[in-house]
């Protein structure tokens, strides 16, 4: 197998198939590959599943998309230019997969958790040709990384399925909750719930994602 710019692991499709679907995993801050990936033997059988591992090292086994600081004026804050340089990193690898994989590039999935997410709506805006149905779990739009120049028609086949903690200690749940409201300007369909718990993914949001891939598979 090649290696590709950013480390991944791989769980092939468990029914035959010459042009699977695909879906991409972004982790979270402090996580790695495995973390989504877990996930990998309960989703659809269909699926080419990929898990992609974050560019920088924080400890061994703990990788992040962008540098989070924290200082006593500014308190806790992203580093987006290395975001910005994250998402060019994830289109790359994308362009990548298509040299290494044979895919259906119209069946298309994105998930991303948390730091993750965050980078997916920014992957969606900025090469929504690469992409198409996004899972975007515990994360929120960070307006300061997606392109200036939006146009709405570039967004058509987009489709978002959102899902967030209402109890969430690490990203407001309130910062999720204005992502519908974001994506219906540019009338782009999504769907939001939110779940009892902290910033994790609940048994039934995992079931409800599932389903929602299901359908567009």
């Amino acid at each position: 197998m090649t290696k590709l710019s950013l480390e991944y692991v791989v769980r092939q499709p468990k029914i035959a198939n010459e042009n699977p679907p695909l879906l991409v995993m972004l982790h979270g801050y402090g996580s790695n590959e495995q973390d989504l990936f877990s996930f990998a033997d309960e989703l659809p059988d269909e699926l080419l599943i990929i898990s992609a591992r974050a560019p920088q090292t924080l400890m061994y086994g703990s990788y992040a998309w962008y540098s989070i600081n924290f200082d006593s004026i500014n308190g806790k804050f992203s580093d987006l230019d290395e975001a910005r340089e994250s998402v060019e990193l994830i289109a790359n690898f994308l362009d990548e997969l298509k040299e290494e994989f044979t895919f259906d590039s119209n069946k298309m999935f994105l998930m991303g958790f948390s730091q993750g997410t965050i980078l997916s709506y920014a992957m969606a805006f900025k090469y929504p040709e690469k992409v198409k149905n996004i899972i975007a779990l515990s994360g929120y739009i960070n307006q300061d990384i997606l392109p200036e120049n939006r146009k709405q028609e570039d967004y058509k086949h987009l489709d978002f399925f959102i899902s967030h903690g209402s109890v969430d200690q690490v990203i407001p749940v309130e910062w999720a909750q204005q992502a519908p409201a974001f994506l219906n300007q540019y009338h782009i369909p999504n769907v939001y719930s939110e779940y009892p718990v902290g910033h994790g993914v609940a048994p039934q949001n995992f079931f409800n994602f599932k389903k929602w891939m299901e359908e567009r598979i």
